[in-house]
């Protein structure tokens, strides 16, 4: 495999501390890495350095002479926003070839979901989720060898996840991946890099199997140096003895010894295998049950946008004690406005109307994913005061053991980072005991390890819950309940596969619904060929799909999928003639 990318004792600085430390690789064609880490870590900044927006303190960054690199930020750029979607991709191209190279801006647009009437839509009037794809097709418009992808899945719906992992899945080019989603990076990546104590742990090992490695290695250091420890202190031990009997007899040969003894000591300590710092920050999530049938009901509630619009109707549900629910949905279609509806019903003493129904005896606590429970102007201590009643000195150690040090806590708010301030919301949540907690996109701002501890909590939280999640893993791992908002409606599944298959099954629809906008007249016979075998293999899936739900024992077929599939079946057969 040919080398793409050098990178020699790479170091950098921040204004108040060391991040990155003689960093070393080889990124190779092939190479399809996931880059992991602890909030904080360095990984948005390792890939600024690798793009030449930052400068390392020391050390070398060399690309191969052809090697043509693309890199995908967080976020649209200020100077793409008021571009249409067509010029944001061909400003990607040397002026001179932007003309005669738009046809490839304009299949570019189509294979990436955007209809002829959008490409001249302004980039900043579309979704968060299209705004990944056309970063995409940004990058891909350079034909590039390499692509950084600095974080593409957050704020993603599931449909677009499911959309980014396949692209990813099937694209054959090489790639460094930033991301928090486990099962993503599993899918699309052969090679982790982990960043950790300001240096780069490599696994030709996809996510998970990446992570138990360097757990079971740092399992084996910690032995390694208790073994050490134990000899250093056995040494230590005869030294000191030596250099007593060599002061009590005044013996210089055992005086003498006993130095030898105290520098070969300190050699050992500097050979001594060093240990990681480890994962400093605790999440909690406590709270409390209530002897009820319910805590919350609703009864056909119609939920509206703040200017009116109609998104959906609820149908009749009753949450309890102990129900972990998750509210999966598209983008738009009204999770977040139903969890803040709620929150303002809460607030405002209207807990008991015709389509919302609290419980009267409980309190309900919020996570708004903008993070804007919390106070910029307050110290980290006094932000914590509207949860709970508490003396200083218990908020003190509840700051302390979530990985805030003391000397931090009249820290302003406004300071922190975004998986910082989650942190102390966390806190403040967990302090209040609530009986009803709701989440809106919990998992924005956590790192992998911040997402396990979350799911642990909310499977063992003893209140009820309600999550809006995009995250497949904290989804399957910590609920039991499963809300789908589809169709203007609200509807509670049991299986949550059952969701994703609806998802992939409307994500296949609009892709066969796009590619028959254009009639064989505009497009060529390769173009057509390669349709046809795109719809044929769709085709073969979902009769693969049909047959294998009807093997099944009746109890535990899907009629409605089965029906859906057959509509689909019918339609394709229909465009290819069949």
């Amino acid at each position: 495999m040919s080398t793409l990318l050098s990178v020699k004792s790479l170091n950098y600085d921040t204004s108040t501390t060391s991040l990155l430390s003689d960093i070393d690789f080889t990124l190779k064609a092939g190479d399809r890495i996931g880059l992991i880490g602890h909030n904080g870590s360095g990984k948005s900044t390792l890939l600024k350095l690798l793009t030449g927006k930052l400068s390392p303190r020391s050390g070398s960054i060399v690309y191969a002479t052809q090697c043509v690199t693309s890199y995908i930020e967080q976020h649209l750029p200020d100077d793409v926003a008021c571009l249409s979607l067509i010029d944001a991709i061909m400003h990607q191209l040397p002026i001179h070839e932007r003309q005669t190279e738009r046809w490839r801006a304009e299949i570019l647009l189509t294979d990436l979901g955007f209809n002829e009437s959008q490409w001249e839509q302004k980039a900043n009037q579309i979704s968060g989720g299209q705004h990944t794809r056309l970063l995409l097709g940004r990058a891909l418009i350079q034909q590039p060898d390499l692509m950084l992808l600095d974080e593409p899945s957050n704020h993603l719906d599931l449909p677009t996840l499911i959309w980014l992992g396949n692209f990813l899945h099937n694209w054959k080019g090489s790639f460094v991946l930033v991301s928090h989603d486990q099962e993503l990076l599993d899918k699309v990546t052969n090679s982790t890099w982990i960043l950790r104590d300001k240096t780069l742990h490599f696994f030709r090992l996809a996510c998970t199997a990446a992570r138990q490695a360097l757990n079971q290695k740092d399992i084996s250091d910690a032995q390694r140096h208790q073994a050490e420890q134990k000899e250093i202190d056995r040494i230590a031990s005869s030294a000191k003895r030596l250099a007593i009997w060599g002061h009590v007899y005044d013996n210089e040969g055992l005086s003498r010894k006993a130095k030898q003894m105290e520098k070969h000591i300190d050699k050992l300590k500097d050979a001594q295998t060093e240990l990681t710092e480890g994962y400093q920050w605790k999440l909690a999530l406590n709270g409390k049950s209530i002897p009820a049938d319910r805590v919350l009901e609703l009864d056909n509630a119609h939920i509206e946008t703040p200017n009116g619009n109609p998104l959906f109707t609820t149908g009749f549900h009753q949450v309890k004690s102990g129900d972990r629910i998750a509210i999966i949905g598209a983008n738009g279609c009204g999770k977040s406005t139903l969890l803040r509806l709620l929150w303002q019903r809460f607030q405002h003493d209207m807990r008991y109307g015709s389509q919302v129904k609290f419980h009267p005896a409980i309190s309900t606590g919020y996570y708004d994913q903008q993070l804007h429970q919390l106070n910029d102007d307050d110290s980290l201590s006094d932000a914590l005061r509207p949860f709970a009643t508490l003396v200083d000195e218990q908020r003190k150690m509840a700051l302390i053991s979530a990985g805030f040090a003391y000397n931090r806590h009249q820290q302003k708010v406004a300071t922190l980072s975004g998986g910082e301030r989650a942190r102390l919301l966390f806190i403040g949540l967990s302090l209040a005991q609530y009986e009803l907690i709701l989440l809106d996109e919990p998992t924005n701002h956590l790192d992998l390890e911040g997402k396990e501890a979350l799911s642990e909590q909310i499977s063992q939280f003893e209140g009820a819950l309600l999550v809006v999640s995009h995250d497949k893993w904290l989804i399957e791992n910590s609920c039991q309940r499963f809300w789908y908002i589809n169709d203007n409606r609200l509807e509670e599944y049991l299986d949550v596969n059952e969701i994703y298959q609806q998802i992939e099954m409307q994500s296949q629809s609009n892709n066969i619904t796009e590619a028959s906008r254009f009639s064989p007249a505009e497009t060529t016979i390769t173009e057509m060929a390669s349709h046809e075998d795109e719809l044929l293999e769709t085709l073969l899936q979902l009769e693969e799909k049909l047959q294998a739900d009807k093997q099944r024992k009746l109890a535990h077929q899907k009629p409605q999928l089965q029906q859906q599939w057959m509509d689909e079946i019918e339609k394709i057969q229909a465009q290819l003639n069949l």
